[in-house]
């Protein structure tokens, strides 16, 4: 088999390139280097990828027609996880948005279509539920109220996931992910701007009262289902949409996450408390009862312990 990936230069498509070249499958990655952070930490999450002969890098804007010509004709499967990703962002830039998630996801359906590629696994997002008062999210709530650009986006991206299933008889699922954090995590999310700050003996800044609350899902096991996913779509009948949570099924406050790092680097933590910002949801908390009966998910790795597997990683490779 092989595998697109799109984002794959990022946190999560990074590690899984690593996890299907360790299999023994050969991957094509393509990913634009947005410079929404460095471009030589996603340089730097492809340096094992590149030692196998197995795996083609291509750099290139989904958007952009013509990038889908060099993609191989081998390619019988793709993973899309090239996003603009962000809650704060997206409701400054709402149109950029929706022209990458939702024109480029557009672009990736009619590639998968006229190549004839049948098998099509989507990255969604836990923000899709919104404020939803109802917990653990299941797959079968109601998402139709996003309080956000971004979530909206994903939203919008599941439909479009549907709608191609059912007219050209794609095997789709949609994997909506819940907090994904661990080695190589973007350095603008908060687990790892954190641990910058808590290192550099600068103050956090806590948006609200510290009781808003994440089901933080660590990259171990977000990859595992993943590559069940992709289990899912190859034996799955034609024509098959599912939409799947991926995460721990445990709920974290921000004040938990603070004080739970701040332990693990052994610094005692200064907190400014600012307002609470717009688009972020009170809580997320999957039930993850589907992933389990249809990709056998299985995630193992508790809170305090990705932590300081998470801060292991920064103190040897992540400061830079």
């Amino acid at each position: 088999m092989s595998t697109l990936v799109t984002g794959h230069a990022g946190f999560i498509g990074s590690h899984l390139v690593d996890t299907l070249l360790a299999e023994g499958e050969e991957v094509v990655g393509l990913d634009n280097r947005d410079p929404f952070y460095p471009t030589a930490v996603k340089e730097g999450n492809l340096a094992a990828a590149r030692d196998h002969q197995g795996f083609l890098d291509l750099e290139g804007d989904i958007r952009d027609p013509a990038i889908y010509e060099r993609i191989p004709p081998e390619v019988n499967r793709i993973v899309h996880l090239a996003a603009l990703a962000g809650v704060r962002p997206s409701i400054r830039e709402p149109a950029r948005y929706q022209s990458v998630n939702l024109e480029g996801t557009t672009r990736l359906l009619e590639f998968a279509r006229e190549r004839e590629i049948g098998r099509f696994v989507f990255a969604s997002s836990s923000s899709v539920y919104g404020n939803n008062e109802k917990v653990p999210f299941s797959e079968d709530d109601p998402v139709d109220y996003p309080i956000s650009p971004y979530a909206a986006t994903k939203r919008a991206g599941e439909l479009l996931c549907h709608t191609w299933a059912h007219l050209f008889e794609m095997r789709v699922i949609c994997l909506r992910f819940f907090t994904v954090y661990g080695p190589r995590q973007r350095p603008d999310l908060a687990i790892h701007k954190f641990a910058r700050l808590l290192d550099q003996g600068e103050p956090l800044p806590m948006f609200g009262d510290g009781t808003t609350r994440r089901d933080y899902t660590y990259i171990d096991d977000v990859i595992q289902g993943v590559t069940g996913a992709i289990g899912w779509v190859d034996r799955a009948p034609e024509g098959a949409f599912q939409i799947v949570n991926l995460g721990e099924s445990q709920t974290v406050s921000l004040q938990e996450m603070i004080d739970t790092l701040a332990q693990a680097m052994e610094v005692e933590p200064e907190i400014r408390q600012l307002p609470e910002q717009p688009g972020d949801v009170e809580q997320t908390w999957a039930d993850v009862t589907r992933a389990r009966e249809l990709l056998g998910y299985d995630p193992r790795v508790a809170f305090p312990e990705g932590i300081r597997r998470f801060v292991e990683w920064y103190r040897e490779e992540g400061r830079g």
